[in-house]
């Protein structure tokens, strides 16, 4: 019993480990801007919030679809709906609540990375609380 349960735990936490990082590659590609680049070259705490933020609302969403799934497909679908929900609310910060996010962030504006943030978190944890059955 404790060697399938491990076995589980090892195939879930792989998945989610290998979704966080598929996430990070087309949420920084879908943005305009190049995180990686601000974060590390430019040293940009704009960029590590508002990215940050993205990382943790996803892993929350992703935390939320391992608890509720009845089996590995069915986490996968919820995972590939956690990293949907997540674009979505950067192009809606983006395209409608603030036009300029972009360039604000690219300009080291910390208060545009923190309402990032808390829209990435916030769509994170209404993703998580809505995977029940």
């Amino acid at each position: 019993m404790l060697v399938h349960a491990i076995g589980n735990f090892a195939l879930y936490f792989s998945i989610a480990v290998v979704a966080l990082m598929l996430f990070k590659v087309i949420y920084a590609a879908i943005t305009p801007h190049d995180e990686w680049q601000l974060i590390k070259q430019e040293e940009n705490t704009a960029a590590a919030i508002a990215f940050g933020g993205a990382i943790l609302g996803f892993s929350i969403a992703l935390a939320g679809a391992i608890s509720n799934s009845v089996d590995l497909i069915d986490f996968l679908i919820w995972g590939a709906i956690a990293l949907l929900a997540q674009l979505v609310a950067f192009a809606l910060v983006r395209f409608i609540f603030m036009p300029k996010i972009v360039a604000r962030i690219q300009n080291n504006e910390i208060s545009a990375a923190i309402v990032l943030l808390a829209v990435s978190v916030s769509v994170g944890l209404l993703n998580a609380a809505s995977l029940s059955y």
